[in-house]
């Protein structure tokens, strides 16, 4: 294959770095063709399993040790079990993601389906965005279960569609479940497979152990008998379906129903009708367009946005790509499509490097002063708001520890942190439940991440709203839904107690509805009033997977609202601040990456990986046996105190009131703020996050904690030893389960006869 080529110079760059260091015998590859349109099949050989040798195993492709990498990322992973990949030869298994691995991977999951469902109508939706290979993943994904006697309802053409909106057609349309391919708002050259249940739920762990326990069946059969085959549908097959997602306007229309009977109710349609000056939609990687334009449309305020990138394009408009590393040296560099990544300058200045790319000094500079600019990810489920106000009001922006970037000398562009952006989204759309005499008729509550700020949990606390703590990741806000929906079936007069991730029990009162469900990286989703329905009367209190479009809506409707009343959405914000009283009016989040993701030597990557993961972990124990030792009663709080005086000199923990493991990180929280360090679930990157009454406190802190090196002192190996160290992560993982455990809904999933 000649070397792919772009109109995009920096694009042309990483592909001829990922040429380059490709090797032959990996471009020779051509395992399956899925440009041959009929039936195929794909012989798994004994060799594929082995390392490739030039001589001695010319067929290797190292599944075993692919494998590997995969079932330990299954069993921990928070958002899909994703990686880098070949973008220009997909067939490379010395990458995490590949080829051979979905086509693996989904032929487990459909031999697992068809044992849970023997002879049954199975039927899953299949959906990408605009990631490099997506379209060949989406096309081997409905294949494969087409050649499994499974129905994949696909979009026509097999466009792109929304993480949200495959979720929400899984539980609309009581679908088995389904396949969705993105790797959310990480970088270019990475991407995934994020497995939906019939929920409409990522999966958790458990789930994922099925189908890894199958593929090691397929590995042990390929090891005996020398080969398995694998075989491949037709394009045209009739079990994969465009006609009914074609029929449903790919889903649009049942959820703009749904939004109608949530956040686009006319109470705030009406208010974002009047918008005079237009709200501009980020687009980043192109691939929301093509939904979310047809739900503005239908609900008559496509004329209120304007749009920035509605073409598609998996580099993502260069934006986050740079040619230089944050050290300088000379080669590519992504830092995601995260708009809230902080980086430093040589000189220690803060900077937003992925703002920086979206060249918003031209772009906005013949805007209205006060545009407020949404920015949605490649799959649309985050969001993140920023608004263009005047220079004039920075003192008040750091006064209340709103970040900012300059557009020119008498204008800024502020940009808020999802903890800041969805506390007024929150608030916003709580006055808009008052204004209509709906907020007394039900206990609210809100579900979100411990890494997520402090000031919802005093916000809500102001409000009379319970709050439930969970892990990050969305799957486990959709697993305490699902707990909340088997106490209102089976005991609908009762109150209903659930236990957060802290261990506190949580009485939401009678019929409660939920207000808000977020975390702190940009996701959040809103309850609707009634239930909601499935085609076949499954009931839910919101939708299982966060959704930029619900938060579109509702800050759309919040700018109308300000703009009517010539308020600044920081205004806002600090408005909420002193309305509710609330101290942690600041949040930070420090991210420590150990390698250079973007690297295109594989080997070099893997190498830089392993390292990485050697120091996210020390990272993690320090932390975690401690946390785990005052639970189990190991040590004491003032153990704790003394061991992290000692280690941290310029630190002060005198303060410190509990240290607690919460599902995949460890909780410090003092009197004046809190401290989370977690270890990544899917890469070798520390995150520490923190929130308080202090900014630049908080800072260090989590600077601090977050790039530790976990080295233990002698103090430390005098309260804990070795052997606890040692079965900390296994202490750990068993309490993570209980707490998924308690409580959980399980109830058994019945294929319906389906009707459309």
């Amino acid at each position: 294959m000649p070397l792919k080529h772009s109109n995009n110079e920096l694009e042309n760059e990483l592909f001829k770095s990922v040429y380059e260091k490709t090797p032959d015998y990996i471009k020779e590859l051509n395992l399956m063709d899925f440009s041959n349109k009929g039936e195929f099949s794909f012989t798994l050989k004994k060799e594929h399993l082995y390392p490739y040798d030039e001589k001695t195993n010319p067929e290797g492709l190292n599944l075993k040790e692919w494998f590997a990498n995969y079932a330990k990322e299954a069993k921990v992973s928070t958002a899909g079990i994703r990686g880098p990949q070949n973008i220009l030869y997909p067939q490379d298994t010395r990458f995490p993601i590949n080829l051979v691995g979905i086509v693996l991977a989904t032929l487990a999951k459909a031999l697992v389906a068809k044992e849970k469902y023997p002879n049954k109508n199975i039927l899953k939706i299949a959906g990408r965005e605009v990631r490099y290979n997506s379209e060949l993943f989406l096309d081997a994904i409905a294949r494969i279960q087409a050649a499994n006697g499974i129905k994949t309802l696909v979009a026509k053409d097999r466009k792109t569609i929304p993480i949200w909106l495959a979720s929400f057609l899984a539980f609309k349309l009581d679908l088995l479940g389904g396949e969705y391919i993105t790797s959310s708002h990480g970088i270019s050259v990475k991407n995934a497979t994020k497995d939906l249940n019939s929920q409409g739920s990522q999966y958790l762990p458990e789930e994922s152990l099925e189908f890894v326990n199958k593929i090691q069946e397929i590995f042990d059969k390929t090891e005996k008998d020398g080969k398995y085959e694998i075989k491949i549908a037709a394009k045209d097959n009739p079990l994969i379906d465009e006609t009914i997602m074609e029929k449903l306007n790919d889903g649009v229309d049942l959820y703009v129903e749904y939004l109608k009977s949530g956040v686009a109710q006319k109470i705030n349609l009406d208010l974002i009708k009047t918008i005079k000056d237009k709200i501009v939609i980020e687009n980043v990687g192109g691939s929301a367009y093509r939904t979310l334009s047809r739900v503005l449309e239908k609900l008559n305020i496509s004329d209120k946005f304007t749009w920035f990138n509605t073409e598609e394009d998996p580099f993502f408009h260069s934006i986050g790509k740079y040619d230089h590393t944050p050290k300088g040296e000379k080669a590519f560099y992504d830092y995601s499509v995260d708009a809230t990544v902080l980086a430093k300058k040589k000189d220690g200045e803060k900077y937003f490097p992925v703002i920086e790319t979206l060249h918003y000094q031209d772009k906005l500079k013949n805007m209205p002063v006060g545009t407020a600019v949404l920015i949605t990810d490649p799959d649309h489920d985050r969001l993140t708001i920023t608004q263009t106000e005047y220079a004039c009001t920075i003192p008040e922006l750091e006064k209340a520890g709103i970040d900012y970037i300059k557009i020119n000398e008498d204008v800024i562009l502020t940009i808020f942190t999802a903890n800041q952006a969805f506390l007024m989204l929150m608030d916003f759309w709580s006055k808009q439940l008052k204004a209509q005499n709906l907020w007394k008729n039900h206990p609210r509550f809100m579900i979100k991440t411990t890494a997520s700020a402090l000031s919802w949990d005093e916000w809500a606390k102001n409000q009379g709203v319970k709050v439930v703590n969970v892990p990050v990741g969305f799957k486990e806000i959709a697993n305490i839904m699902k707990k909340v929906e088997l106490k209102l079936k089976n005991s609908p007069d009762k109150e209903v107690i659930i236990d957060d991730v802290f261990g506190n029990e949580i009485n939401l009162g009678i019929n409660p509805r939920l207000v808000f469900g977020g975390e702190e990286s940009g996701g959040m989703i809103m309850g609707t009033e009634e239930l909601i329905q499935s085609l076949a009367g499954r009931k839910a209190i919101a939708m299982r997977e966060k959704s930029a479009t619900e938060a579109i809506i509702v800050a759309s409707a919040l700018i109308a609202k300000l703009q009517k009343e010539q308020v600044s959405l920081s205004e806002y914000l600090q408005e909420i601040f002193e309305e509710n009283n609330i101290i942690g009016r600041f949040d930070t989040r420090v991210d420590i990456a150990y390698y250079n993701e973007s690297e295109p030597d594989i080997n070099k990557l893997k190498e830089a990986k392993i390292e990485g993961e050697k120091k996210r972990t020390k990272n993690d124990l320090f932390y975690l046996a401690m946390a785990m030792g005052v639970k189990e009663g190991i040590i004491t709080l003032n153990d704790v105190k003394e061991i992290l005086n000692d280690a941290f000199k310029s630190l002060i923990f005198d303060n410190l009131i509990s240290i607690k493991f919460v599902g995949d990180g460890t909780y410090l929280e003092f009197s004046d703020k809190y401290i989370e360090i977690r270890p990544s679930g899917t890469d070798a990157k520390t995150k520490a996050y923190g929130g308080g009454s202090d900014k630049s406190v908080i800072e260090t802190y989590a600077n601090v904690l977050g790039n530790y090196s976990g080295d233990l002192t002698e103090l430390y190996k005098k309260y804990i030893s070795e052997d606890f160290y040692n079965k900390t992560k296994d202490k750990a993982m068993d309490y993570y389960l209980q707490f998924v455990d308690k409580d959980a809904n399980n109830e058994p999933f019945s294929i319906p006869e389906y009707k459309f």
